[in-house]
């Protein structure tokens, strides 16, 4: 472990060095690499480690009703994957975990967690705080899947984003979008040519203008409006 860099894992960054080499030492740990496009772990499979991905990224997908993926989230390293369901009574990914690039990720079973646990308490509050606040995410999630219309998921995506423009800029109109339309479409669970259809309907309602990933709001009570 000494060669590893948990600086920015949010579990266990603020623990420092000496805290972390103790929480594994003697530990029952490995490490495994997947290279691109391979699959770390599939939705529904057991989750009976700790997942942390130390080096690369990976994207998390659900499938559908209707058989097809829907992307929940792309995660970069440091960061735990599906922590919250090593405890879970069901404990099975929800997810399909696929590396983006080649990843570096270190397993840690179930027992040796609860051992770490025990050993210090701020790495078991560090835990808890991270599920919760993961919680909040997928919590934000389940409304976009609950908006029936391709406009509504839009409408709702663009308010989310313009708010969090808004915390460091106020009165902000615009802002550069995380996700291309190919990303979007697959976020929401829709086609492509769709959520194409719909922006350009947006756009000539004078609704929003979008250039690449950079979206202007001309008007927020429309968006607002497609909501209901």
């Amino acid at each position: 472990m000494q060669n590893l860099d948990f600086s920015r894992c949010p579990i266990m960054g603020d623990l420092g060095n000496e805290r972390v080499q103790k929480l594994f030492s003697g530990a029952n740990y490995k490490m495994e690499v997947f290279e691109k496009g391979e699959v770390i772990a599939m939705q529904g499979s057991p989750c009976k480690h700790l997942y942390i991905l130390l080096t690369g990224s990976v994207k998390t997908e659900m499938t559908t009703e209707n058989g097809g993926l829907m992307t929940i989230e792309n995660i970069d390293a440091v960061r735990p994957l599906a922590s919250a369901f090593l405890f879970a009574e069901d404990n099975k990914f929800p997810v399909d975990v696929t590396a983006i690039t080649q990843c570096r990720v270190l397993m840690i079973p179930r027992d040796e967690v609860i051992r770490m646990f025990q050993m210090d308490g701020k790495f078991l509050e560090n835990y808890i705080k991270f599920n919760s606040n993961k919680a909040q995410f997928l919590s934000n999630r389940l409304k976009v899947l609950n908006i029936k219309t391709i406009k509504g998921k839009l409408a709702y995506y663009i308010i989310e984003g313009l708010d969090q423009a808004r915390q460091s800029l106020p009165g902000a109109d615009s802002y550069k979008m995380d996700k291309n339309q190919t990303e979007l479409a697959k976020f929401f669970g829709v086609t492509r040519p769709a959520l194409a259809r719909c922006i350009s309907e947006l756009e000539s309602e004078g609704i929003i203008e979008l250039n690449k990933k950079f979206v202007k709001v001309k008007s927020l009570r429309a968006l607002n409006n497609l909501l209901g």
